[in-house]
């Protein structure tokens, strides 16, 4: 079990737990000279005989050191708020109440201090404030036990309510990745860099590899001590110091905020959803997009805070909010954060984090709101799913859902209505009814394609995309698209994508002027006409035209020259007879064949070059006898 003491400057949290443990602690010299806690103080001490070690962290009272309060009040098991007799109910009080309110301490346990200096009516009064103090929150019942840390009266009494509440502490899921957020972090003589910390969630063992962070630097476990004990492995739950080493690891790169975990659960964040509750004793309405320091398990950042639901939160109200950090985090779905004011003065309210990876567009959407709303309300992955999956239209990263939830894909249990798609850049979840739906509603675009361009086989794959407007990134619409084609719900010529029944055609207006120019092409032979040159208007023709040329009704050999499919294939009749003479083509042959002069006559030797009818070798070419225009009828 983690114990933290709370409560305001010189109430005797120090002295209470030197009187509970027989431990000095690890105080350091100048809070011995000054007579006060200023950093974290830690003890390990046995509550019974037999027992395991407690942690105890001292935290200190004064406001001007809450910031580290807040350091040490992250992934403790109870809270020790301490009030002293004789001042009472102070400001620190309060405002370390409301902190480890909001972070969801399961348990609390109040200690009167001091009571050597007090009368009984004075007691009593105390008593009472701690009541009307406690009464609208969640440790409305917690245990008060009057002491004194000078004569010893109470100190056995705390004992066994602390003996009490170790036996019913909930342990911490062992399962996941394992996380842990550094508190202090120092040399030791002969073994190197040492940080400690809370095991926030799974296991580590001795010889493990972990991410630090930020720097994103592997580190190796090269020893571990585990409830001040030497152990070769570490769990959730427990204060756990590691000796760390990487290759170019100085102690100067290493400070509280920072945080390790596990090598896959790594994932810096900038940009994270929250459920938010605004402290119901703030004197004003919170601001959309009010800048804030956010305390995330022991990091203090600054940043800010993009409402949801509204563009103001009434004290005492909660409401749904993106945090804009102006420094990398790293969390998962349920961490408690801390907020506080622009200039660290002053606990404005909390909040659990839903989502780490949070979108940064369509935030304020009805589907990202109900997503929200599922991720408030429940805690496992497969009771949020359903929410997730009928809401988002991408899909769902699988990767992102290990990280936000700390759970291995290995252990998800998935409904039989839910599928795994595999794209290029990692896997994604849909929910099976709205997968085919994106399958129909994308064989509804390319029939709206075909009904708009009739005289077209079909868009390649990326235009069908722009075409459909679709919302899915492209790994996941090839996906889409490889499903279709392989069903044959969507066929394929070349790059052309069209549905299996589709047939190409000319608009009325285009078969009139066709018929029109038709005449001239035929009686042109080999000399066909330029567009400028063809009665109509010069861009209605060229477009009619290059029209034809895609139906593979007419050949475009060079800008504004086309020929008939039946002229090429005479040319190219022509041009497989010469090759039986001399298998080496000559431009001049082929000039002299057909009776052109030698500019056209290389235009279409060149055109047949495009078709793969011909290789070239210099100024010579050959036959490629598997083109389909080399076949002899």
């Amino acid at each position: 079990m983690i114990v933290s003491t709370a409560g305001h400057i010189d109430h005797g949290k120090t002295a209470l737990l030197q009187a509970l443990t027989g431990q000095a602690g690890d105080r350091r010299r100048e809070e011995r000279e000054r007579g006060m806690t200023i950093d974290l103080g830690y003890l390990y001490a046995a509550l019974e005989p037999g027992a395991g070690l407690t942690g105890f962290i001292d935290v200190p009272g004064h406001e001007r050191f809450t910031h580290n309060m807040l350091a040490g009040a992250q992934g403790i098991d109870l809270v020790l708020l301490v009030v002293a007799a004789d001042d009472g109910v102070m400001p620190q009080t309060r405002e370390h109440l409301a902190i480890v309110e909001l972070l969801g301490i399961p348990k609390a346990l109040v200690a009167i201090s001091k009571c050597d200096r007090v009368d009984t009516a004075r007691l009593q009064a105390v008593c009472e404030q701690v009541n009307a103090l406690l009464a609208p929150g969640p440790y409305a019942d917690a245990p008060q036990i009057v002491l004194s840390s000078v004569t010893g009266q109470g100190i056995d009494t705390l004992r066994q309510a602390l003996i009490k509440a170790q036996r019913e502490v909930v342990q911490r899921r062992q399962k996941g990745g394992f996380r842990l957020w550094i508190d202090r972090a120092f040399s030791v003589a002969g073994a190197g860099i040492v940080v400690t910390g809370t095991a926030l969630s799974g296991q580590v063992a001795v010889g493990d590899t972990l991410m630090l962070g930020p720097l994103g630097k592997s580190v190796r476990v090269r020893g571990l001590h585990a409830q001040n004990q030497v152990a070769e492995v570490a769990m959730a739950g427990q204060r756990v110091a590691l000796n760390i080493s990487a290759e170019r690891l100085a102690l100067e790169q290493i400070h509280r905020g920072q945080w390790l975990c596990a090598e896959w659960l790594y994932a810096p964040t900038q940009r994270i959803d929250i459920d938010l509750r605004l402290l119901p004793g703030e004197p004003r309405a919170f601001e959309h997009f009010q800048p804030v320091h956010v305390h995330l398990g022991t990091q203090d950042v600054t940043g800010r805070v993009a409402l949801l639901e509204g563009t103001r939160l009434a004290p005492g109200a909660r409401m749904f909010a993106q945090l804009l950090l102006n420094a990398p985090v790293q969390a998962v779905k349920g961490d408690p954060l801390i907020l506080r004011d622009q200039s660290a003065q002053r606990t404005l309210g909390g909040g659990r984090v839903l989502d780490p990876f949070a979108p940064t567009r369509q935030r304020r959407s009805p589907e990202r709101l109900a997503q929200l709303h599922a991720l408030a309300t429940h805690d496992e992955l497969e009771h949020c799913l359903p929410a997730l999956l009928a809401h988002g239209e991408t899909g769902l990263d699988s990767v992102r859902l290990e990280r936000q939830f700390n759970r291995p894909r290995d252990t998800w249990v998935l409904p039989a209505d839910v599928r795994l798609i595999d794209t290029r850049q990692g896997s994604l979840l849909f929910s099976v009814a709205r997968w085919e739906g994106a399958k129909t509603r994308l064989r509804e675009q390319l029939a709206r394609f075909h009904e708009l361009e009739p005289d077209q086989m079909g868009p390649d794959r990326d235009r069908l995309r722009r075409f459909s407007a679709t919302a899915l990134d492209r790994p996941t619409f090839i996906c889409l698209l490889d499903e279709l084609l392989a069903s044959g719900a969507i066929a394929s010529s070349g790059p052309w994508l069209h549905l299996p029944g589709h047939q190409v055609r000319l608009s009325e207006a285009d078969e009139a002027l066709w018929q029109v120019l038709q005449p001239v092409f035929e009686t042109a032979g080999f000399e066909p006409p330029w567009v400028r040159d063809l009665p109509h208007d010069e861009a209605t023709v060229r477009l009619l035209l290059r029209k034809m040329a895609r139906l593979g009704l007419l050949h475009q050999v060079v800008r504004d020259l086309f020929y008939t499919d039946a002229m090429i294939r005479r040319l190219a009749a022509m041009l497989l007879q010469l090759a039986d003479d001399n298998p080496v083509i000559q431009v001049s042959a082929f000039r002299d064949a057909v009776g052109l002069g030698r500019k056209r006559s290389i235009q279409i030797l060149e055109y047949f070059d495009r078709l793969g009818l011909t290789r070239r070798v210099g100024d010579r070419r050959q036959i490629r006898p598997d083109n389909v225009l080399a076949r002899r009828p």
